[in-house]
């Protein structure tokens, strides 16, 4: 009788658990990110609400704080966030939302978090802090009091920093990666206290004056998978407008600035468009060096703008840099006062511009590999040399055909322009000028004497004039 009883009670149990089981594993799935004990905490704990019109900074701070006491993932669920103070992220805290790929145009869904303070004052502190050791993924950011039709300055959206309350304290191995930045009007930061190991990756979005700085990062950082255009706040979703935000950052906008960093490496990144592309300077902290592969800039006004690097400088392959008719409209610019090595290998420069590079300063540039044109009929050569080193081999020197319909093929019989090439001029120190080509071969001004080594140049055969084209 007992056996029996047993069993009965054996086979209930089962039964219960058989029933039951499903929706315990339902239950338990659904606090996964409630559950502080794993780790994961919901920001909807901590009394954030998703309407767009309460106030999250304190109740996202709050989970925040406790993420620290042990380290963990701050969850940010689909909704809109307001925010209107900003947010420290301490060590080993993870801001981590459900937009794993960038979200602009329609509909406004996902994670989006909605940032107000700093209006007017782009000094103010920054959106988000980030300290050593801590993750911002998943996210879309959105001012919604930003406009298009009164754009005003706003401190940084995030930035990676030691405490300022630390004097010895630094910030190293941050991550930001698939976050989308709709309007920001200053974008990502590190430093200005000492920082490494940075990863900026997966990034996209509109700017508007400063994209990505990057300041005093004693250990190799890493900006890969990166790209700024009008586009991402051209949506009427986001109260966006096309016209008004191309013009604004191509006026405006700084999109990748370099200051102090011992080797960067930067992969994958693009804007569209800007005033200044990529732009490299001295800070208190230095300048710097790096690696460039697989850059780009469209739009531009100046698309490689170095004013300062540090001796060993900058290796710049598979490059795509395009200027418009604005400004200086000139792809590459070296600074009078700038010095050290900037390697251009394999790159590509076109556009309305007035020249491709301009180059002064003091040190050594060369291009390898690399293909100059036009669509202006610039009088000037593509490449001015006033000042420093130069060596240009292995390239390609186009022409303009009037006739040209972008997007497509040249038309073989078309007549071209094709402007000088390389001008030499006084005050350049030497130029090895060797084994180029071009559409009507290469044409060189040269007013340094024998300081420039000209060798196995393809010659520049002046093109019969459209007028007399017809005549036999």
């Amino acid at each position: 009788m007992m056996r029996r009883a047993l069993q009965y009670m054996a086979i209930r149990l089962l039964g219960a658990v058989l029933v039951c089981g499903p929706l315990m594993f339902a239950a338990a799935a659904q606090t996964d990110y409630t559950n502080s004990e794993d780790g994961v905490l919901n920001i909807r704990t901590f009394g954030a609400v998703g309407d767009g019109a309460t106030d999250n900074t304190a109740a996202i701070q709050r989970a925040i704080d406790e993420a620290a006491r042990r380290g963990g993932i701050v969850f940010v669920p689909p909704g809109r966030w307001l925010c209107r103070g900003h947010l420290e992220l301490k060590m080993g805290v993870h801001l981590k939302g459900v937009n794993e790929t960038p979200q602009s145009w329609e509909p406004q869904s996902g994670s989006i978090l909605e940032p107000t303070e700093g209006r007017g004052d782009e000094n103010s502190p920054s959106f988000i802090e980030m300290r050593s050791s801590t993750s911002v993924t998943g996210l879309t950011i959105y001012y919604p009091e930003q406009s298009v039709d009164n754009i005003q300055p706003y401190p940084w959206t995030i930035q990676i920093r030691a405490n300022p309350a630390n004097a010895k304290e630094v910030s190293f191995d941050s991550t930001v990666s698939d976050v989308t930045m709709i309007n920001s009007y200053n974008g990502i930061r590190t430093g200005p206290t000492e920082n490494g190991r940075h990863r900026i990756m997966g990034v996209h979005g509109c700017v508007l004056r400063r994209g990505i700085f990057v300041d005093w990062t004693g250990d190799i950082g890493r900006l890969e998978n990166v790209q700024f255009s009008s586009h991402f706040w051209a949506s009427r979703a986001f109260a966006g407008n096309w016209d008004k935000v191309f013009n604004y950052m191509q006026q405006n906008l700084e999109a990748f600035i370099f200051g102090r960093s011992d080797w960067e490496y930067v992969t994958n990144t693009f804007v569209f468009p800007a005033k200044t592309g990529y732009r490299f300077i001295e800070t208190a902290n230095g300048s710097t060096n790096g690696q460039f592969s697989g850059i780009g800039a469209d739009a531009t006004q100046i698309a490689v703008l170095v004013e300062s690097i540090q001796p060993q400088g900058l290796l710049i392959t598979n490059g795509e840099f395009d200027s418009h008719h604005i400004g200086a409209s000139t792809q590459v610019v070296i600074a009078p006062h700038s010095s050290g090595s900037v390697r251009f290998v394999n790159s590509a420069f076109w556009g309305p511009a007035e020249h491709n590079a301009v180059l002064q300063g003091d040190g050594f540039v060369s291009f390898s590999d690399c293909y100059f044109s036009s669509d202006l009929d610039a009088r000037d050569a593509a490449v001015l040399v006033e000042g420093g080193k130069v060596q240009v081999q292995n390239s390609t020197f186009d022409a303009r055909s009037r006739q040209h319909d972008p997007g497509h093929s040249f038309n073989r019989d078309d007549l071209r322009y094709q402007p000088p090439s390389i001008r030499i001029a006084a005050g350049t120190r030497s130029a090895i000028i060797r084994g180029n080509n071009g559409y009507y071969g290469v044409k060189i001004e040269n007013q340094i004497g024998d300081k420039a080594i000209l060798s196995d140049n393809e010659p520049f055969v002046e093109p019969v004039a459209e007028k007399d084209k017809s005549k036999p």
